[in-house]
């Protein structure tokens, strides 16, 4: 009967903390930045884990887990994709890749989750280029 009684007390007391830990955590909102991979160049390199922050005063970059920042002030995305099957062993298979153009002629793929998207392409705005626009 006294293990019973322990156990109940013991199972109190989890359950308090876990609650306490989850209303800090609600406080506190959410995190700043979309959390995601990135590769630079485009299409080859390893995914990098990172955060994509966008600034008032410093504008966007990436913010690699290790490394430099990339800044991404001058960015344009180029192209919206699914990961293929090779890509998805090394990343969540259900996120979405957008590949950027940075300044200089460098490129950079980026992987989101599909919610983060919309986000990340207010940051990075579309490339609006038409071929055929000569001017």
């Amino acid at each position: 009967m006294i293990e019973f009684l322990c156990l109940a007390a013991a199972a109190t007391g989890v359950g308090w903390l876990v609650r306490r830990r989850h209303r800090q955590r609600q406080a506190a909102g959410p995190p700043a930045g979309i959390p995601g991979m990135a590769r630079r160049p485009a299409g080859t390199g390893r995914w990098r884990a990172g955060t994509l922050y966008a600034d008032q005063g410093a504008g966007a970059r990436w913010q690699p887990g290790r490394g430099p920042a990339v800044p991404l002030t001058a960015a344009r995305a180029t192209g919206l994709r699914v990961p293929t099957v090779r890509e998805g062993i090394s990343i969540n298979p259900g996120s979405r890749i957008v590949t950027c153009a940075l300044e200089g002629g460098d490129t950079m793929e980026i992987a989101v989750m599909p919610l983060d998207v919309s986000e990340l392409l207010e940051i990075v705005p579309r490339d609006r280029h038409d071929p055929q626009d000569t001017a």
